[in-house]
């Protein structure tokens, strides 16, 4: 399996280079969710340097947070349809394929969420069909608490208004069902990953071995369900000081490891510690 990991916001020559050294071979475009940054995003720079240093654009991280296709407001939620079409068809002229989407924003109610799925689906058919356009996949992405999408069940039926919808497997996202049974529901529409560590408690973005996933059943559970897509990190090199305590921060060395004794079945180099009394973020 392929070794991959999120920009981290819009990268440089640098970042690749540094993932071609250290044998990162794939990258997320994930650059943030100010609408300027996507709209003046350097495509011909990113596509030269992708080019040059061996590394495969696999995917594009749709912004969320104001961009929410589950919204009750069709006219902002036609906007936002809009404004990822122009994303997605930008993206595609360097070769992206694949375009991840949250399935909402946060906090709902019991007495909303059929509402919020209901327009969520809506918005998911025209996106479906946007992909479709533009030979893209749409990877919607599971969430934690309160969002749509934050179990197998309510994520498949999502993703039921159109066969061409694929997943998004965060591995720290899940906190009312057990990781390796959501994956085994919904592998077979797995088509990318957003691979890092947690505590059961609340997403955390750790590095595998820093929290309590089971990263050999995670990987087994995977590649037996047939996914072919990369092993692609979703956290940064910088210690999220207010979770976990580090030493140092990451460097790309110490992610192609990490990926190297999961793939290998070896014992994990843990290098951080997870803070004392952590809870559930308030929203």
């Amino acid at each position: 399996m392929r070794i991959g990991r999120f920009s981290g916001g819009v990268p440089n020559e640098a970042l690749f280079a540094a993932y071609q050294k250290s044998g990162i071979e794939v990258m997320e475009l994930s650059v943030g969710n100010k609408q300027e940054i996507h709209d003046n995003l350097p495509f011909a720079d990113i596509q030269k340097w992708a080019e040059a240093y061996g590394i495969e654009l696999w995917s594009y991280h749709l912004p969320f947070g104001w961009y929410n296709i589950a919204t009750l407001d069709s006219a902002k939620r036609a906007k936002v349809i809009d404004l990822y079409a122009e994303m997605i068809k930008k993206a595609r002229e360097i070769g992206v394929r694949r375009f991840v989407t949250h399935p909402s924003a946060e906090p709902y109610t019991p007495e909303e969420r059929a509402d919020r799925i209901a327009a969520c689906k809506e918005s998911l058919v025209k996106l479906a069909e946007i992909g479709r356009q533009n030979d893209a996949i749409i990877a919607v992405e599971d969430l934690p608490r309160t969002c749509l999408g934050n179990c197998s069940a309510e994520l498949l039926d999502l993703i039921s208004v159109d066969d061409d919808l694929g997943i998004c497997c965060d591995t720290n996202h899940l906190l009312g069902e057990d990781l390796i049974e959501f994956i085994s529901k919904v592998v077979h529409r797995v088509v990318t990953t957003h691979i890092s560590d947690y505590d059961f408690i609340d997403e955390r973005h750790w590095l595998p071995g820093e929290g309590k996933v089971d990263w050999q059943a995670v990987y087994k559970t995977l590649t037996e369900g047939g996914y072919k897509g990369p092993w692609l990190y979703e956290l940064g090199f910088g210690t999220p000081t207010k979770t976990l305590q580090r030493p140092r921060d990451l460097t790309c060395e110490d992610y192609v490891r990490n990926a190297r004794e999961i793939f290998e079945g070896r014992e994990l180099t843990v290098i951080g510690t997870p803070l004392p009394g952590l809870g559930m973020n308030v929203w």
